[in-house]
């Protein structure tokens, strides 16, 4: 196996077809006990919003209602969209959250569509920042199937400015943003983060302010991204940990990493780059039992890239009923590559390849099944053979 780097999860609190709310988030807590048992080092919740299928709208609640129930493993955002969230709420949330549980947060951060400032409350100006938003996530251009040195697949990239629906994005971003707010540049917004939470911020007039619950907060401070962009160099330039997605833009996920360790100065905290990559993944006894689980990803997949919102994740018999175009197969066909689906050795080795053709230093499994008991033991096999244990 080599160096077997540390494996965190990554939920993003999906709800199963014939199942509720309530039995979502008890799934999410008892996952997050389990994965603490089988060893895993984080456990980490995405926001999304008008998901119908998915729970995950606010990390830090989350972060909460999960904490009491776990002891060591840590918990984290991934990541808080800052198209919408202010650094100063923010740094409160995780220190009110650390104040009971010191020492286990991780405060995973993310760009999200946002009004430039200053701007109207009109839907043309949000269907701009939404087309901005979207634009900012290209990265290299990957216009045909690739592999790195190792082999690893870096499939045609999924072209997300066409695929999403701009006024769609900007409905959204006009029920997030208060009326006339907008957020500041990013790296902006990181920095007063960083500043909050070591009690050094001083505003443009010269103004001081200490967030209390905050200051001081033993939280990790991590940047998310899926390119080349202005992410990667955030997180290398502040000297920060960053996290570097092959789960939703596989395509780009040399460039994401590449980016970062160019920018990376090292800091008191993270003297050396620190990358850990996401992955989907599903694991089962034998790969055709895997193959049998993982059948609903392709359909919830197409319902988020069509703009309908992720729908309630399918059973195998739900998912082999649903009839497919070739556009359909095309606007699912990245990520379909390039989800881990088999047994356990199938796994760890697509695993291993990931590892060494990022350098990552960690690597975050996202996965879904319909079956809660399934996915548990996805995560259970999994833990086992990457660690031997």
């Amino acid at each position: 196996m080599g160096t077997a780097v540390p494996l965190s999860v990554l939920d993003l609190l999906p709800r199963s077809s014939g199942s509720d709310n309530t039995t979502a988030l008890r799934n999410t807590i008892d996952l997050a006990q389990q994965a603490e048992r089988f060893g895993y080092a984080r456990y980490w919740f995405a926001e999304h919003h008008l998901n119908p299928g998915v729970l995950g709208s606010s990390p830090a609640v989350e972060i909460a209602l999960v904490a009491g129930s776990t002891s060591t493993i840590r918990l984290g955002s991934a990541g808080v969209q800052f198209g919408h969230r202010s650094p100063l709420a923010t740094v409160e949330e995780f220190g009110l959250i650390d104040a009971l549980h010191p020492g286990r947060l991780d405060l995973g951060i993310g760009r999200s569509p946002s009004r430039p400032a200053p701007a109207p409350t009109s839907g043309t100006e949000n269907e701009s920042a939404a087309k901005a938003y979207l634009a900012g996530r290209g990265g290299a251009d990957h216009d045909e199937d690739s592999h790195t040195p190792n082999g690893l697949l870096l499939p045609k990239q999924y072209d997300v400015a066409s695929g999403y629906s701009k006024k769609a994005l900007g409905h959204v971003l006009n029920l997030l943003q208060q009326p006339g707010a907008y957020a500041p540049d990013y790296d902006e917004q990181v920095s007063t983060v960083l500043a909050l939470l070591d009690g050094t911020y001083v505003s443009s007039d010269g103004l001081s302010a200490h967030a209390s619950p905050g200051e001081g907060a033993d939280v990790q401070v991590w940047i998310l991204g899926a390119s080349g962009g202005s992410s990667a160099t955030v997180a290398g330039t502040n000297g920060l940990r960053f996290v570097a997605s092959y789960h939703h833009s596989p395509s780009t996920v040399i460039d994401a990493a590449e980016a970062y360790r160019s920018a990376f100065q090292p800091s008191a905290d993270v003297p050396e780059p620190y990358v850990a990559v996401s992955v989907d993944a599903v694991v089962a006894e034998t790969d055709d039992e895997a193959v049998e689980l993982a059948s609903g990803y392709a359909p919830w997949v197409r319902s988020i890239r069509r703009g309908e919102g992720a729908i309630a994740y399918p059973t195998p018999a739900e998912a082999a009923a649903i009839e497919w175009t070739e556009d359909d197969r095309d606007l699912v066909r990245d990520r379909v590559l390039t989800q881990f689906v088999g047994s356990p050795a199938t796994v760890a080795d697509k695993l291993e390849q990931l590892r060494d053709a990022t350098g990552a230093s960690e690597l975050s499994i996202t996965t879904i099944t319909h079956d809660h008991a399934a996915r548990v033991r996805s995560y259970e096999l999994l833990s086992k053979e990457w660690f031997g244990r």
